[in-house]
């Protein structure tokens, strides 16, 4: 499980690198516009939760505190909740990444915001949208002014 785990990793780390720190290269534009980026990662999750997927069904169909802590308390769970993670991630990381490039963000503004969604996804989230809704505001006010 510690090799699939850090297999994980790998395959969503290359993007990360690439929008932070290469977010104009032609290359990066052209992966990033395919929806297929957090495909390996959705696949790596789909296998690891098939052979469970009745059982944790019926525990998502009435989750308790108990019954998330005991599936993440143990390997595989922490396996399957991380590969969960880093999909969503990378598919809200890319979002953000064509919509700051269609909105003409700098890269040194997305730099730092995409680096929060790798690490605390839903705290990046906020703070995209937070410095999304500035922006605009800015640059509305710079074409009417």
């Amino acid at each position: 499980m510690e090799l699939l785990f850090s297999l994980l990793n790998l395959l969503v780390l290359p993007f990360w690198l690439l929008m932070i720190f290469l977010p104009r290269w032609r290359w990066t534009q052209r992966l990033m516009n395919s929806l297929w980026v957090a495909a390996p990662t959705a696949v790596l999750y789909t296998i690891l939760i098939a052979p469970r997927l009745v059982e944790l069904l019926l525990s998502l169909a009435n989750p308790s505190l108990a019954s998330m802590a005991e599936l993440l308390g143990e390997p595989t769970g922490a396996t399957i909740a991380w590969a969960h993670f880093l999909t969503f991630d990378l598919f809200v990381g890319r979002w953000a990444y064509l919509d700051g490039r269609q909105h003409n963000f700098s890269a040194w503004l997305m730099g730092p915001v995409l680096f929060f969604i790798l690490m605390v996804g839903p705290i990046g989230y906020l703070l995209y949208l937070v410095v999304r809704t500035i922006a605009l505001r800015r640059q509305s006010n710079s074409v009417i002014g």
